[in-house]
C-alpha cells in the first residue's frame, strides 16, 4: 500500500469524514453520517483505493 494522497487532497479528505461523521450526532443526526469513515480513513492513511484503480496520484513523493 504506497501513499497516493497529497497533502491538501488529504486535509480535504480528513475535514469532510469528519464533518459527515458529525452529522450522526448533531444537526440531522442521519445514519448516512457514517459514510464520512470512507473519506477519514482514506485521509489518515493516505491511500485511496479507488485511486490506485483509476492510476490517480496526488502525491508528489514516493
Amino acid at each position: 500500500m504506497q501513499a497516493n494522497i497529497g497533502t491538501l487532497d488529504r486535509t480535504l479528505r480528513i475535514v469532510l469524514g469528519l464533518a459527515l461523521i458529525s452529522l450522526v450526532f448533531v444537526g440531522p443526526q442521519s445514519p448516512w453520517g457514517w459514510f464520512g469513515l470512507i473519506p477519514l480513513l482514506t485521509g489518515l492513511l493516505r491511500f485511496c483505493p479507488l485511486y490506485s484503480v483509476l492510476g490517480v496520484r496526488t502525491c508528489t513523493t514516493h
